[in-house]
């Protein structure tokens, strides 16, 4: 499993300070930042300094601010919405701090975290919309540095066009049913021609062109993506998959699917597992397909998310015939499939220039039965072979393998939940597979690759398959002396 994301020891809210006070106690630098920060809101000013610098007075006189000279008096603080102690000495900040807490206001001391209430964000601001980026107060220079990259990613007539979807609200909630159908008029306002006619400066044009796609909204037709989740890890999404996440009503899912993929999707999309487990299935296929295609029916975008690549031993043809039939729209959206995360963290070539050129993908269930199966002879023939869910059946493989003459020496990598932090890389040969079965300390997914291009990997960071088997031997005999 993921490890569980580190939590918030600030939670971040927007406070409301229209035609509210807010109070700055000091003279110098420190006191003009802040100051200039809060002349980005509709805050009511009031700086208290002893000895305030000529840019501080000017800032004040230029922007209405209230300036108080004189020694500080806790009696300047009251009525405040919010404080700041920014007096550059230690002794009198805390105890601003001290008095604000008395008087039961939110209270920020610059560069002294273990004073403060409430941390200042670095703020990319697009009124109405803004993006906040907040350290904790731990490394401001690094908040300053993603406002930057945010600042050149978010046009400058934002702002504008948030006004404008505000306009447009009531007769939006009137005319469209809550749901779906809302939120897709939503996205085409915000990346369609309202969008374009406001980032040429043409807020009439723009009005009208959000006019006529409100009238000409038809019926909501649901639709399907069979989406790959990859092995795991939610960095190795692909950003089509993160976007129809986003866009999803509802999110059909495997019990391999991380809870921290899943949690990319919109909040308050449908969540509807349909694990299934080795030996625990919640879900019969049939009931998937009729699951799809009932929710794209009801008008809904629907992600169906699948571990690893949808077309990879995912059913996903099953699904596709079940949406053909019913007449549903559907894409397919391919994922980081476990083969390549696990070659990935051994650092290991599925082909090799003068060893191998082709490989193989099954499962270790297909060599069950009485005749070898093709890929088999194409491993003897030198191809890279990647067993997904073979644990259970490792010595079956080793030994029919063997059997049609594939050498007993030749190499193995195994890697359980490929991709994430909690993986764990065994190597060996195929002489060793059989002891893979007897590991009950696996309880995550199982990748092995068998095939001379593993030998290629890097093992620096893997465990000896006979180790464990060694060890149990040991163990065995220990007990019986």
């Amino acid at each position: 499993m993921p490890a569980t994301p580190a939590k918030l020891n600030a939670f971040p809210v927007f406070m409301r300070v229209d035609e509210r006070m807010v109070v700055i106690v000091g003279g110098a630098a420190e006191a003009l930042a802040k100051a200039r920060l809060l002349s980005q809101s509709r805050a009511s000013l009031r700086i208290v300094a002893d000895r305030p610098s000529p840019e501080l007075a000017d800032f004040a006189a230029v922007n209405g601010a209230e300036l108080v000279t004189g020694p500080y008096a806790r009696s300047s603080l009251e009525g405040a919405a919010l404080v700041f102690a920014a007096s550059g000495d230690e002794a009198l900040d805390r105890q601003i701090s001290e008095d604000a807490r008395a008087l039961g206001i939110p209270v920020n001391a610059v560069d002294r975290p273990e004073l403060c209430d409430f941390y200042t964000p670095a703020l990319v601001n697009r009124a109405p919309v803004c993006v906040a980026i907040g350290t904790e107060g731990a490394a401001p220079v690094l908040a300053q540095s993603i406002r930057a990259r945010i600042e050149q990613m978010l046009s400058p007539s934002l702002g504008s066009l948030a006004t404008l979807a505000a306009g447009f609200r009531g007769a939006v909630e009137r005319l469209l049913p809550k749901g779906g159908e809302r939120r897709r008029f939503w996205a085409d306002f915000f990346a369609g021609a309202p969008a374009r006619e406001m980032e040429v400066g043409s807020l009439e044009d723009a009005r009208a062109a959000a006019a006529e796609l409100l009238l000409r909204r038809a019926a909501a037709n649901g639709h399907v993506a069979l989406v790959g989740a990859g092995p795991g890890a939610e960095d190795l999404l692909t950003l089509r998959a993160h976007r129809l996440l986003n866009e999803a009503d509802a999110i059909v899912h495997d019990a391999l699917v991380p809870e921290a993929v899943i949690a990319m999707g919109r909040r308050d999309a449908e969540r509807l597992p349909v694990g299934k487990r080795k030996g625990c299935h919640s879900k019969s296929q049939a009931e998937i397909n009729d699951l799809l295609v009932s929710l794209a029916g009801q008008g809904k975008r629907v992600v169906r998310l699948k571990s690893g690549d949808p077309l990879v031993f995912g059913r996903a043809g099953e699904e596709m015939q079940a949406l053909r039939d019913a007449g549903i729209s559907y894409e397919v959206v391919p994922g980081v499939t476990a083969a390549f995360a696990a070659a990935a963290d051994f650092e290991l070539p599925l082909t090799l220039r003068g060893v191998t050129s082709s490989m193989v993908f099954t499962t270790g269930h297909d060599l069950k039965g009485e005749s070898l199966p093709d890929w088999a002879r194409l491993a003897i023939s030198g191809a890279t072979v990647a067993v997904y869910m073979g644990r259970s059946v490792a010595a079956e493989v080793a030994a029919r393998l063997t059997a049609a003459g594939l050498a007993s020496d030749t190499a193995v990598a195994v890697v359980e939940n490929a991709s994430l932090g909690t993986r764990r890389l065994l190597h060996g040969t195929l002489a060793d597979l059989p002891s893979l079965q007897q590991r009950d300390d696996l309880g995550g997914p199982v990748m092995t690759i068998i095939g001379d291009a593993v030998a290629g990997a890097n093992f620096t960071r893997s465990q000896p398959l006979a180790s464990y088997a060694a060890g149990r031997a040991s163990a065995r005999q220990e007990q019986q002396a």
